[in-house]
């Protein structure tokens, strides 16, 4: 062995060994129990953050676990064509070249963007690689693969013969930039102070923070309780500016406590006021557009960006008298969650899928022990969510993405849905002149389907072999974003769950506990971090000192630590194998000396809590167990104690060593494997890797 271990020289060529000998690969799967985890496909053209990197450690430690207990263990990776976040980076490129997606007709920027997600696909790949992932990457899975978009689009036709997918006009959460809907889960909320206009509305007066909106009234409402208005509930109030009238109702909706306590009501811009309005049966008017801009007002404000006709509504409203006066608030608004811009709410057709029954679907499933989360909590928020499930709006106005099956009939107006062929004509009058809706799939669709699509269309007999899998590691930030609707649609799909165990791991924090971010300058480059000190060093720092469950603070000094143990691991080994004679593996010696076998019972003691801990998902507190017992029972009592008694102790010594290479493989791959294949490796294929668990 080197003096010193060289991590920069070592790594590439064990990933490459272990790679080529076929490790990743299940192979000999009869009568072997089934492991598997279906990777969260990071985005395909963009390269790896520190969240990723510990999912990828805390996954592969998980399956080299397994693998080495002898089971049949796949791990599949795949990669995500991320929807709008791919087209909202291109779209950044394009601006920079003084372009945007509107000089381009949809295949053209379609095919724009998959040129430029080939051009950087590998990236992640590689990077994956520098991790040390032990995926099998004969199964690799692209969210637009033709196997996987076919499943897709059959899953929305049977959604939609099935009653369960309708084309709805409902409030949604529009961004004016990126030119799409989003869902609730999409928008970001966040705390501002504004404007709070009091305006005179005739026999009442209103308080809103956007008065641009006024030509979309269609009434004002008051809570029935509040007995202020109790009188005026009935009757008429006017819009200033034009003269409109329109009702006063009452709705429960309505805080007493805000503003005047008379809300005037907008459905066609405000998610409550939709809700009131479809209550009381009252009209949808809207004033602003998908670009932002003014229409169906007054001449002087069409084609304002709503916040300049803000402006000038409020001025007018002052000089006609009806601005009774104007006083500051902090409240929450929703914006984007690309651009942080503000979110316009409007009213739009889309499609959308009836949710109730697969909540309760899933509400079962969670409950009967179908599926467990770790941690524990987390089935309480879950349950919250399902309980409170919506329908889901599963259309956005995006060119990158799987376009959705449904044609229009031009001459009787209804849709035909197919799984994905051009229909020759229309389902309900047979008019052959159809034209498909421009709309893309939200990607959240598509990966909810991942677990059965991929292993639907890798190898035969994967679904039937791999399915259920056995847990699914990801943020616990998109439960119900991804993981929920996973549980929905495997249901749905097979009668059962996609996995047996949910672990839904923390964020990445900075040393002073605040979240990584580029606007912060606090941001962990996971390669970086690599090339410096080695992916081993880089993993143990991702899992150290806290739950997985928990948020976790990383700094440079935590990976330079993990690095020295690295280090201690090889200069130990390099001591210990110095004397060793052969390239054999050692079969657990018959001692007699006291401390030979206290440091056997010690070894055994670690071993069995090493395996407890890591089959509890604990891996913090496993990692913590090998470090102790590699640094102070191995190296700081028994190593010192054999010094004076080196060659009656040597057989003890190499089998301690051997055994704890197993149980630290999982953790740091590339150290233990590059002391394994110094010393305990008989042939190329006797690797590390593939070795026994110590039982």
């Amino acid at each position: 062995m080197e003096k010193t271990y060289n991590h920069q020289e070592q790594e590439e060529k064990i990933y490459k060994k272990w790679e080529s000998s076929g490790a990743f690969t299940p192979h000999n799967t009869k009568g072997k129990k089934a492991y598997s985890i279906i990777m969260p496909p990071p985005n395909a053209s963009d390269p790896l953050h520190i969240g990723h990197a510990r999912f990828v450690s805390i996954s592969d430690i998980l399956i080299r676990y397994h693998r080495m207990k002898g089971e049949a263990v796949l791990w599949l990776p795949g990669s995500d064509h991320a929807g709008i976040e791919t087209q909202y980076v291109f779209e950044k490129k394009l601006k920079e070249k003084g372009k945007s997606r509107f000089d381009y007709d949809r295949e053209t920027l379609y095919k724009m963007i998959w040129d430029y997600v080939q051009e950087n696909t590998g990236t992640m790949d590689k990077q994956l690689r520098r991790l040390g992932a032990s995926c099998d990457w004969t199964r690799f899975k692209f969210t637009l693969d033709p196997d996987i978009v076919k499943i897709v689009l059959s899953t929305f036709k049977r959604l939609y013969d099935e009653g369960y997918v309708y084309r709805g006009e409902r409030i949604v959460n529009y961004c004016p930039r990126c030119g799409t809907n989003f869902s609730e889960l999409e928008v970001d909320h966040v705390e501002r102070t504004d404007n709070l206009y009091y305006l005179d509305y005739g026999t009442i007066q209103i308080a809103t923070t956007r008065p641009e909106t006024i030509f979309a009234d269609v009434a004002v409402a008051v809570n029935p309780s509040d007995n202020r208005f109790k009188k005026l509930v009935g009757r008429t109030a006017k819009i200033p500016l034009v003269g409109r009238e329109i009702p006063i109702v009452a709705d429960p909706l309505v805080q007493t406590d805000f503003g005047t306590g008379a809300l005037k009501i907008t459905p066609g811009h405000d998610a409550t006021d939709f809700e009131i309005g479809q209550r009381h049966n009252l009209t949808i008017l809207t004033v602003i557009d998908e670009t932002g801009r003014m229409k169906n007002v007054p001449q002087k404000y069409i084609g304002l960006k709503s916040e300049k006709a803000r402006e000038e509504v409020t001025k007018d409203l002052e000089s006609a008298g009806a601005l009774v006066k104007t006083e500051k608030i902090t409240h929450t608004v929703g914006v984007c969650y690309r651009d942080k811009g503000l979110i316009e709410p409007m009213i739009s057709k889309q499609w959308f899928i009836k949710m109730q029954d697969f909540a309760t679907q899933a509400l079962s499933a969670i409950k009967g022990k179908k599926t467990a989360m770790y941690p524990k909590k987390q089935e309480k928020i879950a349950t919250h969510w399902l309980k409170n499930i919506k329908d889901w709006n599963i259309s956005r106005q995006i060119v990158w993405g799987i376009r959705i099956p449904a044609w229009k009939c031009d001459k009787c107006m209804e849709w035909t849905i197919t799984s994905g062929e051009v229909p020759q004509e229309c389902a309900h009058c047979k008019h052959t002149t159809l034209s498909q809706d421009i709309d893309t799939f939200d990607t959240w669709f598509s990966s909810g389907q991942w677990p059965y699509a991929t292993l639907q269309t890798t190898k035969d007999g994967d679904f039937d072999y791999f399915y259920p899998t056995s847990v699914m590691i990801t943020a616990y930030e998109i439960l119900f974003f991804w993981v929920l609707r996973m549980i929905i649609f495997g249901l749905y799909l097979t009668g059962e769950v996609p996995f047996t165990d949910t672990l839904l791991y923390g964020l990445v924090r900075d040393k002073q506990g605040l979240k990584i971010s580029k606007s912060k300058g606090n941001v962990i480059n996971p390669i970086e971090m690599t090339d410096k000190y080695g992916a081993d060093a880089l993993r143990m720092g991702l899992i150290w000192g806290a739950l997985v469950d928990n948020d976790i603070s990383l700094s440079e000094e935590i990976i330079r630590g993990q690095r020295n143990f690295a280090n201690k691991l090889w200069n130990i080994s390099r001591f210990i194998l110095m004397n060793k004679k052969d390239g054999n593996l050692v079969k657990r010696p018959r001692v007699s000396h006291a401390d030979d076998k206290a440091v056997l019972v010690e070894f055994k003691k670690a071993a069995k809590k090493i395996t407890k801990e890591l089959d509890k998902y604990r891996l913090n507190t496993a990692a913590e167990l090998l470090y102790n017992f590699v640094w102070n029972t191995l190296a700081n009592d028994y190593l010192e104690r054999t010094k004076s008694r080196r060659e009656p102790a040597q057989k003890t010594l190499e089998y301690v060593l051997q055994e704890t290479l197993k149980l630290a493989h999982p953790f740091m791959p590339f150290v233990t494997e590059a002391i394994w294949e110094t010393s305990f490796q008989n042939g190329d294929d006797d690797l590390l890797i593939t070795s026994n668990w110590p039982s």
